[in-house]
């Protein structure tokens, strides 16, 4: 019954601030001079009930999906990893180079090989705030923080550098050969990289709620004294979430550069970034696989149909930027709410830095 319970409150958390932000957004459709029912269900024809629309829908989601998750199995154990859009671009970065350069002809060795490189890569960037944290008790937040903003400057210094392709108009490595590439289904930008990710997600939804790892990580998020009192090391086990958050990471990065940029250009996270994106999503899927499926979707579809907004109606598609905006900020004032003691862990650690 407590269990049942709890479900509907975590339901109710994160539809509560959806249908806030949208009642906002219809309040401004309003003012503009437009339907509010009229824009929104142009917004959902065009991003879920046509094939086409609802296939450009999952393949936004796919790595949203996984920086969700990879945010989920981190936040879960309240260790905040706020270094995954720093690990997806390192990942998604060395995925493009490998897959420009290495001559494999044969399209699934080259697709493996990218991606082993780029989990490599999101490992090696989550270890060190992992280790930091483990051994060191290093505030996480500081230092994932931190380590984002130097990983976005070195690679913008590698792509305008060493590894620019001179022939392109703009700043962007080399395209990755054709074999590296995730092919199209049918005329949607769907790939089989969304198939990947969602066994990644499969598999994930086991670990975290049948494993014996996903019992320690809940566990460690309850009391992590009492966690290590009966013999856990929990240390280690930090270590091993922020593994695999950062290898998810760096496969979000690998499935985006294959199956949608082919090159590493400054502008490849898009704005505010797939990393960032994920935070989102981990909220408000309730750092659950099968929420943050949902909620990927759901954030996914706001996006496919934000252009058809602007083309059916007067509404400028920056609507959809402003009900995400609202979105966030709800989610913001619940999760600080529930993490009272988050801005004073921040403040700490800020101290320990200086």
């Amino acid at each position: 019954m407590k269990r049942k319970e709890n479900l509907v409150k975590t339901i109710l958390n994160s539809v509560f601030p959806v249908i806030l932000a949208f009642i906002i957004g219809a309040v401004i459709i309003f003012a503009i001079g437009e339907n509010p029912i009229e824009t929104y269900g142009i917004l959902i024809r065009k991003s879920l009930l046509s094939s086409k629309g609802f296939m450009n829908t999952l393949h936004y989601a796919a790595p949203l999906i996984l920086t969700g998750l990879a945010i989920a199995i981190t936040f879960k154990a309240n260790i905040y990893n706020m270094g995954v859009e720093g690990q997806m671009l390192l990942g998604g970065f060395f995925a493009g180079i490998v897959g420009a350069y290495l001559p494999i002809s044969n399209p699934f060795l080259s697709k493996v090989v990218c991606f082993v490189v780029a989990i490599l890569c999101g490992m090696l960037f989550a270890l060190i705030p992992a280790i930091l944290k483990a051994k060191c008790n290093v505030n996480e937040m500081v230092v994932t923080l931190m380590l984002n903003y130097a990983m976005a400057k070195t690679l913008e210094f590698l792509t305008t550098g060493i590894f620019r392709d001179k022939s392109a108009g703009y700043v962007a490595t080399p395209t990755v050969q054709d074999a590296a590439m995730f092919q199209r289904i049918g005329t949607s930008r769907m790939t089989m990289f969304f198939v990947i990710a969602v066994i990644i997600l499969i598999v994930m939804y086991f670990l975290m709620n049948k494993s014996k790892l996903g019992y320690e990580i809940t566990a460690i998020g309850k009391n992590p004294e009492f966690a290590e009192a009966t013999g856990m090391n929990v240390g280690r086990k930090i270590i091993i979430m922020m593994l695999i958050s950062g290898a998810l990471a760096g496969i979000a990065g690998a499935g985006w550069m294959l199956s949608d940029q082919f090159k590493y250009t400054l502008s490849f996270s898009a704005n505010p970034g797939l990393g960032w994106d994920g935070m989102l999503i981990a909220l408000l899927g309730g750092h659950s696989p099968i929420g943050i499926f949902i909620a990927a979707v759901f954030y996914a579809a706001l996006k496919t149909g934000s252009d058809s907004i602007n083309l059916y109606t007067t509404v400028p598609k920056e609507i959809i930027a402003i009900i995400q905006g609202m979105i966030i900020l709800f989610l913001a004032v619940k999760f600080v709410g529930n993490n009272t003691n988050l801005f004073d862990r921040f403040k700490k650690g800020k101290k320990e830095a200086a």
